[in-house]
Order: C-alpha cells, then structure tokens, then sequence
C-alpha cells in the first residue's frame, strides 16, 4: 500500500504595486511555480489594506511609488497594526541609501530592485531570483513575525565594579545576513555602553551599510559606525564591515585594527563572515566570542569553527526567532556552537561570559 502524497500548503502573496504590467508580470512568474500562490493584487496602499485584512497572505511584495501613500509610509502602517513579511520592490532604491535604510527600519525583509526585463532570459532570471528569496524566506511562514513580537529592550544593565583592573580585552564577532538588520537592532539595543569591540559582517551591497551603520547608531550610547581600514577594535565601539569589502582583524602590539581588503568573493558575497571570524581565531583565540544571526546560506561556520577550536565561545540563534536559519544552522550542523539561544537572550549570554572572562582574567 503506497504512502500518501504530502500536500504541500503553497505561500500566499500579495502584490500592491501601481503598475498594471508589474503586477500582471510577477502574478504570472510567481504563479509558475506551484508552491506559491498569488492571492492578489492591488494598485495602491487602500485597496491593499483591505486585502491585507481578507486575505491575510503570507508575504506582501510592495512597490515605494504609489498614488494616495507611498509604499514605505504604508508598511509603517502594517507592521504596527496587521504585521506582513514584505519583500520591498522598487526602481528608487537604486543608489538611494537613505531609502534603503528607512524600508529596512519600517519592516521590509529585503529590499529589491527593479529591472528591466526586456528579454525573455531577463524575465526567466528575475523569477528564479524571486521564487528562490520568497521561498527561503516563508521557509518556516511562523518564524518571519518573530521578529515583530521581539521587544527591544531599555539598556542593559552593568553590574560590573567601575575600575575594576583586567588585561584581558575581548573581541566580539557577529555574522548576519537576511533578517540580520531588524536582529541586529535588538541584539545591540540590548547590550551596555561598555561593550567588547564589536565586529559585524551584515551581508548588504555597497552603499548601504554606511546608512545602515548610522541607523544603528541612533539605537545605541555607545559608537557604531561603519569600518574604515585601520579603525581600531575597543570596548564601546561597533564595526561594521562595508558593503563589497571584506573586514579582518589585525593586532599590532597590544592594539587590535582592522583591515578591508576585496579579495574574491566567499560563499558569493563580500562582504564575508569567514574572513573575519579566521581573523579573529587567528589573533584574539580564547579572548573572543563569535555570534552567528539569521541568515541565508552558510557564510560563517567555517570561521566560527575555527574560532571555538581557538578556544572562543561561540551562540548561534534559534531557529524560532530567525527568519533564515541557514546560517545558525551550519554552525551547528559543523559543531562549532556552544549555546542556541533566541534571539532576545543572546545579548545577556554574551555579557554573563564577558564577565565571567573579566573576573577570571
């Protein structure tokens, strides 16, 4: 007696976009595919909100330019009163960092650009780009609200003795791709001003992680900004890898820098986390602790594992609060994680062994 066939739920999109042929475009690209199904479409954030309400799709894809409300304004709206997945697809976000920046801060998952599909072979490759990121991200459909529910906590607080002496001086290290701009905002907004230097890789294209960085900042006492080569690594200070570069840690002495180099891509991207957590193995060993976010593919377990061999101490998010477990997962999978916590305890786990460090050093 055969088994029977697993019936597949297909992922319900929305489309609200004003022009006609984009909507007639991607309904009929994602509708190719039989594990997505396009529920609707609307030209503008009224009618989509009405939608929203009715049909309560899985994933919103939305365009910036709209008559009535532009679409940034709108998905403000929706994830403080009807929280969507929402891929944001639009041809002003080319070169426009700020608006990046400010579709990210509202909620978007990711950010798309516009195209122009003037061949059949274009049309083909903006589906299979669009059917590939719609899937990994409704992968798991409960987990991509997670990050709504999250509270971003008040300032963490120190109880560590002012002027307490230590020669030791950590090095925190983070990886994060998709979903990585909304988790780095409450990992950060959790930690203290006195925080060990902090590296992140944010797999972002160029330009943006400049805004992005600044972004952070606003959420932070303590400095985040976006790294230049030479930039030295200390406590209550945040480095962010720029876009197309990769970042690495160096030592000089007593001083530990960074340096940007654009060597070939790794995992296809570049920035990249390996290259940065092998630093780290390489120079700060023990004193280091790694973190691995949500995020797509496996860029940063190879590094991690390096790491912990070094003797780190390494956390990679759970996969109910990641909105990709990609990343988290082939950490774990390699063996090269010492605790899986979700996403909103993350920052206390790293403080608890920083002091303990601090108190054993």
């Amino acid at each position: 007696m055969s088994e029977p066939l697993e019936v597949v739920t297909p992922i319900r999109v929305l489309i609200v976009d004003d022009s006609s042929s984009i909507r007639c475009l991607l309904s009929e690209i994602l509708s190719s595919d039989p594990e997505i199904q396009v529920v609707g479409v609307a030209p503008d954030a009224y009618i989509a909100r009405n939608k929203l309400i009715s049909l309560a799709p899985d994933l919103m894809i939305l365009d910036v330019e709209m008559p009535k409300m532009d679409g940034i304004t709108f998905l403000k709206k929706v994830m403080q009163h009807f929280p969507t997945p929402t891929i944001i697809f639009s041809s002003i976000t080319k070169g426009n960092t700020e608006l990046v920046a400010k579709a990210y801060e509202a909620g978007a998952l990711e950010v798309v650009e516009k195209r122009a599909v003037d061949s059949p072979e274009k049309i083909q490759e903006l589906a299979r780009d669009f059917i590939s990121l719609i899937k990994s991200l409704t992968r798991s459909k409960s987990k991509l609200l997670t990050k709504r529910k999250l509270t971003v906590r008040g300032e963490y607080k120190n109880d560590r003795e002012e002027g307490t002496p230590s020669s030791y001086s950590p090095i925190l290290a983070i990886a994060s791709s998709t979903g990585g701009t909304e988790a780095l905002k409450v990992f950060l907004s959790q930690m203290p001003n006195d925080l060990p230097g902090t590296l992140i890789v944010q797999h972002m294209p160029p330009m943006f992680t400049k805004t992005y960085a600044q972004s952070l900042q606003s959420l932070c006492s303590f400095e985040v900004k976006e790294a230049e080569d030479g930039d030295q690594v200390v406590a209550g200070r945040v480095l962010l890898a720029p876009g197309n570069y990769h970042m690495e840690l160096d030592r000089r002495g007593a001083q530990y820098y960074v340096t940007l180099h654009q060597h070939s891509k790794l995992h296809g991207v570049r920035p990249a986390a390996d290259f940065l957590m092998r630093s780290v193995a390489r120079y700060a060993g023990p004193n280091s602790i790694g973190v691995v976010l949500t995020g797509m593919g496996r860029d940063g377990a190879d590094g991690l594992l390096s790491m912990k061999r070094a003797g780190s101490f390494n956390i990679a998010q759970d996969e109910n609060t990641s909105v990709v477990f990609g990343m988290p997962k082939a950490a774990i999978d390699l063996a090269a994680i010492h605790r899986t916590l979700p996403l909103e305890r993350i920052a206390d786990e790293v403080m608890k062994h920083f002091r303990y460090k601090m108190k054993a050093s």
